[in-house]
């Protein structure tokens, strides 16, 4: 690392709040800086033996620290180098189980802190990335030592960012995950007390960590406005280790109920023979096998329960897997996870609604956009998803593809396939210019096409493209 990076970073975006550091990237790499206020609770963390603990557990990203240039500031206490995540992916873009298992290493994470005099000082759901299937912390500066009687401070933001969002997502509407997208600290709990259905006042969990919390943060939301004093509250350390282990039993009690969606059992009903298959799992490895840039992250739209994502996974390779339908992401993890799939990241994309810039001067969050890596986009049975169910001109695909891929394999699904007649089953079909030719033309305008192979026994045609260079052919 130079010295110019040590001594003037520039915060990343999402890294300004927290006054004991920030994170910064220099020449691509991801650092941390530990400011000389947060020095106590540092040392205590690597002495504790709680750093040790999380990284042998796997539950929190390694660091090495690196010198501190001799010209730094005088706030600067240490440099650190994170061991880098692949993808950043946000809460509002995982499944279901995606959350709960982050709420329960987070849990976890408290409860280990606790035994060896530590807490968690807040409980940010963006403190948790995925690494494949593997929940993991990424934030070294979110412990501080445990003062006997204390309350857990980040008890309200637990609720906020993990809590409401499950119960919300088991008890009324998967879909209501996606509220963390406008609710970046948490999905308010009276929001969710109010959107709850009235037998979760019946569940003891729920009626003490829901309903009665946000009737108590109404009742107090005036604290602090008079020159009153304000009691400050205390919480033994047996109680607060009840609280966790109440808290573990709520969440381990949420489940999806069990559900149905327009293409969450795509494989159950493909139109595919099982020859045709075979031979369209070998082609598309084939053709990212030759044309992708060895070692890089490969974004697979489109990629339902992640058949074809496992499949181009494996070492030096990770894929960012993506879909629209919650419940084929959701199986696509559950299978994952099960069956220790580290290479594969499934997350929920609306490719007609991605996700935005937003949060504090609309960079605090990266759209996802941004966070993809402008190298290999594999886009299997998608084309017609974008060009008949959303009615997106070929031309707009296209562009969108470029500003993504430097690198595309694509599938196109002519009207003659199964599938594309099933969506137009229910509609008219005004879409005359989605033809071959068209699409050809289209993707033609910013690719070069490389190859183009029939898939044996459909009607469908694989291509592997390249962007054009600009100003050149």
């Amino acid at each position: 690392m130079t010295d110019d990076a040590r001594v003037h970073p520039d915060p990343h975006p999402a890294s300004f709040r927290d006054p004991a550091g920030f994170v910064y990237v220099a020449n691509g790499v991801v650092y941390r800086q530990v400011n000389r206020r947060y020095q106590p609770q540092y040392d205590r963390l690597m002495a504790s033996g709680l750093y040790e603990a999380l990284v042998t557990r796997g539950w929190m990203v390694p660091h090495e620290e690196v010198s501190v240039d001799a010209t730094a500031g005088a706030d600067v206490y240490r440099i650190l180098k994170p061991a880098p995540v692949p993808y950043i992916a946000y809460p509002y873009e995982w499944a279901f189980s995606q959350l709960k298992d982050a709420t329960l290493l987070t849990l976890d994470i408290q409860s280990l802190s606790l035994t060896l005099g530590m807490t968690l000082k807040d409980a940010s759901a963006y403190n948790v990335q995925f690494i494949g299937s593997r929940p993991v912390f990424i934030d070294t500066l979110s412990f501080e030592t445990y003062e006997d009687g204390a309350p857990w401070v980040a008890y309200r933001q637990f609720c906020q960012h993990f809590l409401a969002p499950l119960a919300l997502m088991a008890r009324v509407d998967v879909r209501l995950g996606r509220l963390l997208r406008d609710f970046l600290d948490g999905i308010p709990l009276d929001l969710a007390s109010t959107l709850l259905p009235a037998t979760t006042w019946l569940r003891f969990g729920l009626l003490v960590h829901l309903h009665a919390h946000a009737r108590s943060q109404k009742r107090h939301e005036r604290d602090g406005r008079t020159t009153s004093a304000i009691a400050t509250p205390t919480l033994p350390k047996a109680r607060q280790v009840a609280l966790i282990e109440s808290l573990r039993r709520v969440v381990a009690a949420l489940a999806l109920p069990r559900m149905t969606t327009e293409w969450g059992d795509y494989y159950d009903e493909t139109n595919y023979s099982a020859e045709a298959m075979a031979a369209k799992e070998t082609l598309v490895r084939r053709l990212v096998d030759t044309f992708a840039t060895p070692g890089e992250t490969i974004h697979d739209l489109g990629a339902n329960t992640g058949r074809f994502s496992r499949l181009l996974a494996g070492p030096g390779r990770y894929v960012v897997s993506h879909d629209v339908d919650a419940l084929a992401v959701e199986r696509h993890y559950v299978h994952n996870r099960s069956s220790n799939v580290e290479g594969v990241l499934p997350l929920l994309l609306d490719l007609t609604n991605p996700s935005p810039s937003v949060g504090w001067a609309l960079v605090e969050r990266a759209s996802v956009i941004d966070r993809m890596s402008r190298g290999t986009v594999v886009a299997l049975a998608l084309i017609h998803h974008l060009a008949i169910t959303n009615n997106v001109p070929l031309a707009r695909v296209a562009a969108f593809f470029a500003a993504v891929a430097n690198t595309l394999v694509i599938e196109f699904v002519p009207k003659e396939d199964s599938q594309v007649r099933r969506l137009l089953a229910t509609r008219e079909d005004v879409f005359p210019g989605y033809t071959q030719a068209a699409f050809e033309a289209a993707f033609g305008a910013h690719f070069e096409i490389l190859t183009k192979d029939e898939v044996p026994d459909t009607v469908r045609t694989l291509y592997a493209m390249r962007r054009r260079v600009a100003g050149g052919r």
